[in-house]
């Protein structure tokens, strides 16, 4: 036997959400070249669909649904679509989300509801979406995104740090109820990975393009790394593809981190 084999996703297909850009189109990208068809679900359709057109060039199957997560009406309907399109869901990735800076004593209650409303809400409801087809099913694997801020306190990142902490534990629970159904649940804790969603560190106060201090955020973030190097997209994919994979059918109620070791509030 080949043990790459295991990783094989021939003839299961899998919905992403978040898959536009970052570590969500890495996901989609990875999971396609390992043999599934996916739906590639964002908010942004364009490049969802750009996304999509990617993959089928590059000789694999793949959709593209535009979804607001913070609606469960759009997380039922991405399933159904990876029904409807491939014949079964084999796997729900849980991806996007948003951030949420600044101190809790100033955040309004509009950002906190918009933080929960995406970064929770559209997880659970993700989750829930999914199980109502992997349930009858008999088998599947959801992994929800949570990140490596729920390890340590910081200051500016209560609220968004707070709304990945209920990922991890509704991860855990879901795990519990699930494995009866053969349904496994993992999370992952990604340390701080280049993408879109850093770009914000890019900026001044008056939102100008700063490069000097997204320079100084890279070192910082680099330095909390004994490898002294920050991850890329495809860091956090390949973890997904095990825990999509047969190689993962003993691991359930994770949180897994590829984060290069990083130490945060050392």
């Amino acid at each position: 036997m080949n043990p790459l084999d295991v990783f094989k996703l021939e003839g299961r297909s899998a919905a992403i959400t978040g898959a536009a850009s970052g570590i969500g189109r890495a996901t989609a990208e990875v999971m396609a070249g390992a043999g599934a068809s996916v739906v590639v679900g964002d908010l942004d359709d364009a490049g969802a669909e750009a996304v999509a057109k990617g993959i089928v060039e590059n000789g694999g199957r793949a959709v593209a649904q535009k979804i607001d997560i913070s609606k469960r009406a759009e997380l039922d309907a991405l399933v159904d679509r990876a029904v409807s399109e491939f014949g079964r869901l084999d796997v729900m990735a849980n991806v996007a989300g948003i951030a949420a800076d600044g101190l809790i004593a100033e955040a309004t209650e509009e950002q906190l509801d918009k933080a929960i409303a995406v970064n929770l809400k559209g997880v659970f409801f993700g989750c829930q979406a999914a199980m109502r087809v992997m349930m009858p099913q008999g088998s599947g694997s959801i992994i929800n995104v949570s990140s490596t801020a729920i390890d340590a306190p910081a200051a500016r990142y209560g609220l968004y740090a707070m709304t990945k902490a209920a990922v991890a534990m509704l991860t855990k629970t879901l795990a519990l109820e699930a494995g009866r159904y053969g349904i496994r649940v993992n999370a992952l804790a990604p340390g701080s990975t280049i993408t879109s969603f850093t770009l914000r560190h890019l900026q001044g106060a008056g939102g100008e393009v700063d490069q000097s201090k997204y320079d100084a955020f890279v070192d910082r973030m680099k330095k909390q790394s004994p490898l002294g190097m920050l991850g890329e997209p495809e860091d956090q994919a390949y973890l997904i593809l095990y825990l999509a994979s047969d190689a993962a059918r003993w691991c359930t109620g994770q949180v897994w981190r590829a984060n290069g070791g990083q130490a945060f509030g050392a």
